[in-house]
């Protein structure tokens, strides 16, 4: 005998991918903390220029490449 197939309730689909309010705002979430209250003058310039080159680029995080031209572009060099 044949199983008669019960009908399944259907869910509202959930788009996951589409952006959140805070990123379509221009809020990326950083690689650092959230505040920038514990570091120093020196670390919180670099944070923050990193957080503007994350924005900038669209990206999440950074590599160590582009994590060295946002320190040269502040003006570091090696001696």
């Amino acid at each position: 005998m044949a199983q008669t197939e019960q009908p399944t309730a259907t869910l509202p689909f959930v788009e996951r991918r589409a952006p959140r309010e805070t990123e379509a705002a221009g809020f990326e979430r950083r690689q650092f903390a959230n505040s920038y209250r514990e570091l120093s003058p020196d670390a919180k310039e670099l944070a923050e220029a990193i957080d503007s080159y994350k924005v900038r680029h669209r990206r999440r995080y950074i590599t160590f490449e582009e994590m060295l031209q946002v320190i040269q572009d502040l003006g570091y060099r090696k001696d």
